[in-house]
Parts: structure tokens; sequence; C-alpha cells
């Protein structure tokens, strides 16, 4: 059994009289990869702050294991445009060891020297990969890691982020608000909607003729379509409707 990093139970957070999370369970192991997926405004950003302990949350727990260290990704990086700036002046500002190791982990040792404002997306997002990496994390947290890269890029990065699970056997909280598209190698996604709706494991389709036009299968083992299982309804405010107001039974939904 893997070891559990992080355990949040119940947990809620209020703004004045509302919740913009409620209710919301997370567990993340070593070696295994959650990600967490919604729309915009479904309190991702929220829950995640909650887990890295930079706000404080109204209802519920968290427990993390003794000393746990956080890797953590941001959504994203602004730099002023005149600021003298090096990929590798970047990284060391982090004040770590092993920034060697983590450019080589990361494919970013031949932009050592390129300035930060004239990285791509996808290699700005390989630095800060890096960056999260200098603390040797047994957790890492990618707040939507492959925002700003094209559909090749990204497979390379999931594919990148897997082979880090394996090789240093951390958990990884990966964040992203598109339902369509998760990791093939995910362990858990959780569905969340001010709430954890649903969670369980990704299901690729690799016969969908749709998704092989789209994305052709070189890119099946990164990618997957995620279909999950809602046992309620939502109105349009993301809130419950329970079965005495609005009965129904419980059905499918496929992202695609």
């Amino acid at each position: 059994m893997n070891k559990v990093l992080l355990s949040a139970r119940g947990l809620g957070v209020k703004r004045g009289d509302r919740h913009i999370l409620r209710a919301a369970d997370l567990t993340l192991e070593a070696g295994r990869i959650v990600t967490l997926i919604g729309p915009n405004g479904a309190g991702k950003t929220t829950l995640v702050r909650s887990v890295l302990g930079l706000i404080r949350v109204d209802e519920g727990t968290i427990e993390r294991s003794p000393n746990l260290r956080i890797g953590y990704m941001p959504q994203k990086l602004h730099i002023e445009p005149s600021l003298p700036l090096s990929v590798e002046r970047f990284l060391a500002l982090a004040g770590k060891p092993g920034l060697d190791e983590v450019m080589g982990l990361a494919g970013v040792g031949h932009l050592r020297k390129q300035p930060m404002q004239q990285l791509s997306g996808g290699e700005t997002q390989r630095v800060l990969l890096a960056r999260a990496l200098l603390r040797d994390p047994q957790l890492l947290v990618l707040d939507e890691p492959v925002q700003g890269v094209d559909i090749t890029g990204q497979a390379a990065l999931y594919g990148l982020i897997n082979d880090i699970r394996k090789q240093r056997h951390c958990g990884v909280l990966l964040v992203s608000h598109d339902l369509h598209l998760v990791m093939a190698t995910t362990d858990t996604v959780v569905c969340l909607n001010h709430h954890a709706c649903c969670s369980g494991h990704p299901q690729a389709v690799t016969n969908d003729p749709a998704y092989l036009a789209l994305f052709g299968n070189h890119l099946k083992p990164q990618i997957a379509l995620y279909t999950h299982h809602h046992d309620h309804q939502h109105d349009a405010h993301g809130n419950i409707i329970n079965s005495e107001q609005s009965p129904h039974t419980p059905c499918d939904h496929n992202h695609v």
C-alpha cells in the first residue's frame, strides 16, 4: 500500500455566507497521480490553495505527512520584459541544490542561457516544472501544467510527468479545467464543481473514430477521454438538486 502523503476530508471554504468549496475530499499518495478537473470557477484553485496551506478552511480537516515536501508549479508566470533573467538564473533564485539534475530531467538543459521572456509556452512550463523539482518534493502540485501548450507538447509534458512520478515515486496532484482530456496514466480523476461530485479512473477511448482522428495513435498512451458517473444533478449555479426536488436516475456523462 502506498504511503498517504495528504488526506483532506469535508473541506469547506466560505466567502461571506456563500460556499465556494464544500464537502471536498482528497487523498494523495506516494507514486500515484490524481487529476483534479472542473470548469472555471469550480473551486479548483481554492482546493489547491487549501492543500498548500495558503488559505484557511472553514470546515473539514487536512492531515499531512510529517515534514511533507511539496513542489508547486503555478498556473501562470509573469516576468517583467525588461528584466535580464536567464533560465539558469531564474532556477538559481530558488536557492536549492541539484540545478543541473532537474534541468536535465525536465529537458531544459539546452535553454540554460536563454532569456525567460523568449521561451515558448511549452519551454516555460518545463522550466516551471524544473523549479518545482528543486525541492526534491514528495508531492508535486501542478496547476494546469499544459496551459498554453499545443497538443503535441501536452502529450510530451504528460509523458514527462509520468516519468518523474515513476523515477522519484512522488505523489502528483495535477489540476486542469479541461473536461475533455486527462492523463491516461492518472490513477484517480476527481471532478470538482464547488464540491467533489465524482471520482474514478480515466478510461482511454482507443477505438473511437473521433478520438483517433483528433489526436492520432501516437498520443493514445498519454491522453485519454474520461467517462464518469454522477449520482445527482446540478442547477446552473453548481448546487446539488436532491432526488426529492428533481427525481432522476443516475446517468453517465462522456466528456467528448
